[in-house]
């Protein structure tokens, strides 16, 4: 995915990680939601959606494979 940009703010960094997340208030439990990070970000965008209990799962973005239906996009 050439075009997959980090989702940390103001970062025009290419992605190389996909932070897959869920929050249980609002989703159904298998929905996963999508962050893209850099190498520089992984940590503070894992460490974010950590804390809040949201982060399911981190995987190399060229490793991803998203899950079938509309909530599976990167």
């Amino acid at each position: 995915m050439s075009d997959a940009i980090c989702s940390a703010k103001g970062c025009r960094a290419d992605a190389v990680w996909v932070l897959a997340w869920n929050n249980p208030k609002i989703h159904t439990p298998e929905r996963r939601k999508t962050w893209l990070a850099c190498e520089e970000h992984r940590e503070h965008l894992s460490q974010f959606l950590g804390v809040r209990g949201f982060l399911k799962d981190v995987v190399k973005l060229e490793d991803w494979q998203a899950p079938e239906g509309p909530d599976g996009q990167v």
